[in-house]
């Protein structure tokens, strides 16, 4: 199978490597030549830290190996067409995480290759950031079902997981953000949809003081992603108010934990305060990606029986 979008996963299968994240989190050892003799090759379009370096030390750390290319650097930068590229990787790879421009791509990759391709991040979703959250909520709550998660700003990529991620597994959230700037409306639906089986809840507000109100964990993200900073005026402007800032979480619960994918940009989505201080959960749900990448290339990957 394929992991391009978080509804890739059953609910059960969700469930499963979200709670086997844990355990290999706890036990590396135990799982440490899973994947023998399986490669992965990382074929990036787009900048990255942390989802490549998780998923090369993933793969070492788990007995395997991984091979870095990206279109510069492979006849896709000159002219070959993805379709062609997936039918040649596949036969010699155990596996293909893709971190591309357009989802398209994602697809187009997952059509044509004989093994499993996985979404690294595309313009559409970020499953296994969306993974890694929902296992650093576990962590500290000990449960997801019926967690109270508030996502404030830019309704992005890591969003759209997120919801789809949250509906899933009954976590309540709610989203804030400008009406220009919401989350896709077929992947809202779709959350909304499930949502309705997992007694989650799945809002779209403009207000980010409701939005916060009696939350659990306040997350966000960067309001200018890559390759929009020609709107980044225009984004300031329509993101004022909905800073993650002392002001803010002063209206979430009193525990509230706070939560950005990274990297961030201090003192415009969130306040450096806020980011290094007690509240912040930041570098656990960074080092989670990790652990999450782990679980997913087992969950796809190796033979063995998976971690119940």
């Amino acid at each position: 199978m394929d992991l391009l979008s978080v509804g890739d996963l059953s609910v059960e299968a969700l469930d499963r490597i979200v709670r086997a994240i844990g355990d290999i989190k706890k036990n590396p050892v135990k799982y440490k030549s899973r994947l023998d003799g399986k490669i992965i090759v990382m074929l990036f379009e787009k900048p990255s830290t942390r989802t490549r370096v998780s998923f090369e030390s993933a793969m070492l750390q788990l007995g395997g190996h991984s091979i870095d290319l990206s279109p510069t650097t492979t006849q896709l930068g000159r002219g070959e067409t993805v379709a062609d590229s997936a039918r040649v990787l596949g036969r010699y790879a155990s596996a293909i995480v893709a971190r591309v421009q357009s989802h398209e791509t994602l697809k187009e990759l997952a059509e044509y290759s004989d093994v499993p391709v996985i979404n690294g991040l595309s313009d559409l979703e970020h499953p296994c950031q969306a993974v890694a959250d929902l296992y650093s909520i576990y962590e500290v709550k000990g449960r997801l079902k019926g967690t109270s998660v508030s996502y404030v700003g830019d309704g992005n990529n890591v969003c759209n997981s997120l919801m789809l991620g949250c509906a899933m597994t009954g976590v309540n959230l709610k989203v804030a953000t400008p009406k220009k700037y919401r989350p896709s409306k077929e992947i809202l639906g779709k959350a909304a949809e499930i949502a309705k089986d997992s007694c989650g809840r799945i809002e779209v507000l403009d207000d980010p003081g409701e939005a916060v109100s009696g939350a659990d964990f306040v997350y966000t993200d960067v309001w200018i992603s890559m390759g929009q900073e020609g709107v980044e005026e225009e984004k300031l402007r329509a993101f004022d108010g909905f800073q993650v800032n002392d002001a803010l979480l002063s209206k979430a619960a009193k525990d509230v934990k706070v939560m950005h994918c990274l990297p961030a940009h201090r003192g415009v989505e969130i306040t450096s305060k806020v980011l290094d201080g007690p509240r912040s959960i930041v570098w656990d749900q960074a080092e989670n990606r990790l652990h999450a990448q782990k679980a997913i290339l087992l969950y796809l990957l190796s033979k063995e029986p998976f971690y119940l």
